[in-house]
């Protein structure tokens, strides 16, 4: 089982995937970017700002992408493995270029490998101001909340076009009620 967890930044990734360690002790957990030695760099580059064009940025995703689908994911196909973030990301990310031609380079990168299912925390705008007024942003934060929903509407649009198996959860509700959300939704 290769799960995922999507949403843009404060959507509460973090607090979920430290609830679903808790209850699936013997499972790999991981990260897109940043879940190999390269992707580590990978994302530091990225976070940093230091790939200025929109098309570097998403390049350099992909190797991390190519490089984590090989090292963790593929390595442990026979375990449950769960990610903060995944392709989803990747492609939602590049919301300036076509989304078929981003898809069809991200299926390259995985080797066509799709998680069997995807979790997305979807915050209202309104909640995502505030979250953000309460944090320090890095580059992609600071690209604004227009943006950060933006990235979020491609998200949804790139799982729903991909027929991939997911819930939508509402990231304002409780962290007991999303945690009981998924639960219920990795039990189907």
């Amino acid at each position: 089982m290769y799960i995922v967890i999507e949403g843009i930044d404060t959507a509460g990734k973090s607090t979920q995937l430290d609830i679903l360690a808790s209850k699936y002790k013997d499972a790999v957990f991981t990260k897109e970017p940043g879940g190999t030695p390269i992707g580590s760099k990978l994302r530091q580059m990225v976070l940093g700002g230091e790939a200025k064009s929109k098309l570097a940025e998403m390049f350099l995703f992909l190797a991390d992408r190519a490089e984590h689908m090989q090292e963790v994911v593929n390595k442990n196909k026979h375990k449950v493995v769960i990610s903060d973030r995944s392709m989803i990301s990747g492609i939602a990310y590049a919301k300036n270029l076509p989304l078929d031609e981003v898809i069809s380079l991200n299926l390259l990168a995985t080797e066509n490998t799709l998680p069997t299912h995807v979790i997305l925390l979807k915050l209202s705008k309104e909640e995502l101001t505030k979250r953000l007024s309460l944090k320090e942003h890095d580059s992609i934060e600071s690209r604004g909340i227009d943006y950060l929903i933006d990235i979020q509407n491609r998200m949804e649009e790139t799982i729903k076009k991909l027929n991939l198996n997911y819930i939508f959860i509402d990231a304002s509700l409780s962290i007991e009620e999303i945690s009981k959300d998924i639960e219920d939704f990795l039990n189907e």
